[in-house]
C-alpha cells in the first residue's frame, strides 16, 4: 500500500512512528500546502492528515485513494460527502487525547482561579520582598469546591471533565446543543446552563450546529464573574463577541487553546483582549496521546487492509 502522511510535523518528532511504515510503501512530509496536496496524494492508496484540507479536488486527483486516516479527533477538514460518492473509507481514532486534554483543562482553570501567573509576575517584580507580613494577599484565590462547571459537549472528554470537576467538589450541568435530539437525558436547556453556571467548558465538535455556538446573546446569559474556556474549535466561539465580552467585563475572563483560524493573523483580537489565557492547540499533545493516536492510526489501516472494516472507527 501506498501511505503518505501529509502533516507529520503535527504528530511530533518525539514519538515512534514505525508502526505505520510496517503497512506499505509510507511517504512523510512534514507540511503540505494547498498547492502541494494534489500532486503529493495522486498515487497514494492511504492518506494520514491531521489539518490538511481533502475536499473534492483533491479527491478527483487521488485516483487510488482508499482509505483516509484522520490524526485528530475534529474531521471538518475532509470533504465526507464526496468520499462517500467515491466508496472511500474515512477514519479517526477515539479517545486518544481525552487525558490530556482535561488535564489541560483543569491546569489553567486553577491557574486562573489561584492567580498563578499573577502572583508568580508578583514575587518577580519584588513585591512580597516588600511587604510587611509573611504573606501578600495581592490577588485574589477562589476555591473550585461548590462551583457550577457547565460543560456543552458531553462526550469522552467533557465526561472526563465532569469527573475531575467532582473531584474537586463542583456541580455539574450539561448542556443540550441545538438542533440536536436528546431522550431521556439530564441535560439542561443551554440557555440555563450558561445562566447558571460559574464556569463553562466547551467541549463539542465544530459543524454547522454549533458554529457560533456561543456569541453576543449566549455571552450576556454568562455571570458576570463567570469564566469561558474552549478546548474544542475556535469557530465555535465568535471571537469579536468575546473581545467585547471581555472588554466591557460582562464575564470575568476565558482560557482558549483554539482560534477560528490556525495559525492565527498576528492581528487576532483576541490577543488584545483582557483577562483571558490563550494556548496554541496544544490540549491534546501529551507525548502520551500523541502515541496513542499513532497506534490507533496503525491499527485502522490493518484492519482495513485485513478486510476487518467492522473494527474500524468509520466516519462516513
Amino acid at each position: 500500500m501506498k501511505i503518505v502522511i501529509l502533516d507529520a510535523v503535527t504528530l511530533g518528532n518525539d514519538i515512534d512512528l514505525s508502526n505505520l511504515s510496517k503497512h506499505g510503501d509510507l511517504t512523510l512530509y512534514d507540511t503540505t500546502t494547498l498547492d502541494q496536496t494534489e500532486e503529493r496524494i495522486k498515487n497514494a492508496e492511504i492518506i494520514i492528515t491531521n489539518k490538511v484540507i481533502i475536499g473534492k479536488k483533491e479527491l478527483d486527483a487521488a485516483k487510488n485513494l482508499k482509505l483516509v486516516c484522520v490524526a485528530a479527533t475534529g474531521y471538518n477538514n475532509i470533504d465526507i460527502l464526496e468520499a462517500n460518492k467515491r466508496n472511500i473509507i474515512v477514519t479517526n481514532v477515539k479517545g486518544y487525547s481525552t487525558e490530556s486534554v482535561a488535564q489541560q483543562v483543569f491546569a489553567y482553570i486553577l491557574a486562573f482561579y489561584n492567580s498563578t501567573f499573577e502572583y508568580n509576575s508578583t514575587i518577580k517584580a519584588n513585591k512580597w520582598q516588600q511587604s510587611p507580613t509573611f504573606t501578600l494577599l495581592s490577588h485574589e484565590i477562589i476555591e473550585l469546591s461548590g462551583k457550577t462547571l457547565g460543560i456543552i459537549g458531553y462526550g469522552a472528554i467533557g465526561q472526563r471533565v465532569g469527573q475531575i470537576a467532582g473531584a474537586f467538589g463542583m456541580n455539574i450541568l450539561t448542556a443540550k446543543i441545538p438542533g440536536r435530539k436528546y431522550e431521556n437525558s439530564n441535560h439542561k436547556d443551554m440557555d440555563f446552563v450558561l445562566s447558571n453556571s460559574d464556569i463553562i467548558t466547551i467541549h463539542a465538535p465544530l459543524n454547522e450546529k454549533t458554529e457560533n455556538l456561543i456569541s453576543k446573546k449566549e455571552l450576556k446569559l454568562m455571570k458576570k464573574s463567570a469564566i469561558l474556556v474552549n478546548y474544542a474549535r475556535g469557530g465555535i466561539v465568535n471571537e469579536q463577541d468575546l473581545f467585547e465580552a471581555l472588554k466591557t467585563q460582562k464575564i470575568k475572563g476565558a482560557i482558549v487553546d483554539v482560534l477560528t483560524n490556525e495559525p492565527p493573523t498576528q492581528n487576532n483580537i483576541l490577543f488584545g483582549a483582557p483577562n483571558i489565557f490563550i494556548t496554541p492547540h496544544v490540549a491534546w499533545t501529551s507525548k502520551e496521546a500523541r502515541q496513542r493516536l499513532v497506534n490507533g492510526i496503525s491499527e485502522n489501516i490493518e484492519n482495513f487492509i485485513n478486510g476487518k472494516a467492522s473494527k474500524i472507527r468509520i466516519l462516513n
